[in-house]
């Protein structure tokens, strides 16, 4: 799975990287990406035979690496979007990500919508942020939104696991209408 990291700066996409591939949250210390970064890992799913091998592209969050974007999304099976869960401006730059991905992104890209920093944010907030959310995922045809906090771990496995299911489910009906086709 080629998985590629988008979001505004600040979302915690180099935090979700790293709590999925080393299992460990270095964001209090965290200095920007610059131009993306690139894991590697190799995991199970639970409910599945197979091993994933999941290739992550974390990209760069500030607007001036924008134009760069496309050179890591072309050809992903599958996209993050990532935004910080309390920050209103984040979760609008999710929405261009959104729209670029629809614009220029392989039609076939499975996308999930990642509301992260949950941890920080009081259940109160959570509920309407929630809904806004879900409807983003809707709209744009993603996979699913998906809350997580790198920090606590909470949610993030779970993540790239939804990701990773909506790619093969894509595959596997891929397949079945090229069988159809060849019938």
């Amino acid at each position: 799975v080629k998985l590629v990291l988008l979001g505004a700066s600040g979302a915690g996409k180099t935090a979700l990287s790293t709590r999925f591939v080393r299992g460990t949250f270095d964001g209090e210390n965290a200095s920007a990406t610059v131009g993306a970064a690139f894991a590697s890992t190799t995991r199970a799913l639970d409910d599945a035979r197979a091993r994933i091998k999941f290739e992550i592209w974390d990209t760069a969050g500030q607007e001036r690496y924008a134009s760069l974007a496309p050179l890591y999304y072309r050809g992903a099976t599958a996209a993050m979007i990532a935004f910080d869960a309390r920050d209103g401006a984040s979760f609008e730059r999710a929405r261009y990500w959104a729209e670029e991905l629809r614009k220029h992104g392989d039609a076939r890209c499975r996308v999930l919508l990642v509301g992260n920093k949950i941890d920080a944010v009081r259940d109160d907030e959570r509920a309407t942020a929630r809904e806004a959310c879900e409807a983003l995922a809707r709209e744009y045809g993603m996979a699913a939104y998906r809350e997580t906090s790198a920090k606590t771990g909470e949610g993030v496995q779970e993540a790239f696991e939804d990701v990773a299911r909506a790619v093969m489910t894509r595959e596997m009906s891929a397949r079945e209408d090229a069988t159809v086709v060849d019938a």
